[in-house]
């Protein structure tokens, strides 16, 4: 499991960091497709949690959680094993019960991202999964990750 080492909200979005580990990785020691959206779920819920607003508070006060409605991965190059990677968030457009965001993952230090995230979530309440609408903390702080 890769461990968060650091991260932050800045201009033009929210920055979480990891390293890869042997677990990441398949034979090859290519991280595994499938733990792209491992990282970038922590990433967001770590977006969330530096902006004071965490999921478990949204789902303890108002009965409300997000849930991935739509995915679209882009894999442009691959991370490897000890690989130190930003997984950068912004927030593309916050609707009344849902959200739109992107991820780019980077290996720290370079410019041209490994994977781009095209990534929606509903906000649905947690009982029946019905839709909900964000609570305004939550708009606000995904508002302010654009």
């Amino acid at each position: 499991m890769s461990e968060r080492y650091e991260s932050a909200s800045q201009p033009g979005g929210h920055r979480y960091r990891l390293r890869t580990y042997y677990e990441d990785t398949d034979a090859g020691g290519v991280v595994y497709h499938a733990n792209y959206l491992r990282f970038a779920e922590r990433a967001r819920t770590e977006a969330l949690r530096d902006a004071g607003v965490p999921h478990a508070e949204m789902a303890s006060q108002h009965g409300l959680i997000f849930m991935v409605h739509r995915l679209e991965v882009d894999y442009l190059a691959p991370a490897r094993l000890d690989d130190a990677l930003v997984v950068v968030t912004r927030a593309v457009s916050v609707r009344p019960a849902s959200v739109q965001v992107r991820q780019s993952i980077f290996r720290e230090g370079e410019e041209r991202p490994l994977a781009v995230l095209e990534v929606r979530l509903a906000c649905v309440r947690a009982a029946d999964q019905r839709p909900g609408r964000v609570p305004a903390r939550w708009h606000d702080a995904l508002v302010s990750l654009s």
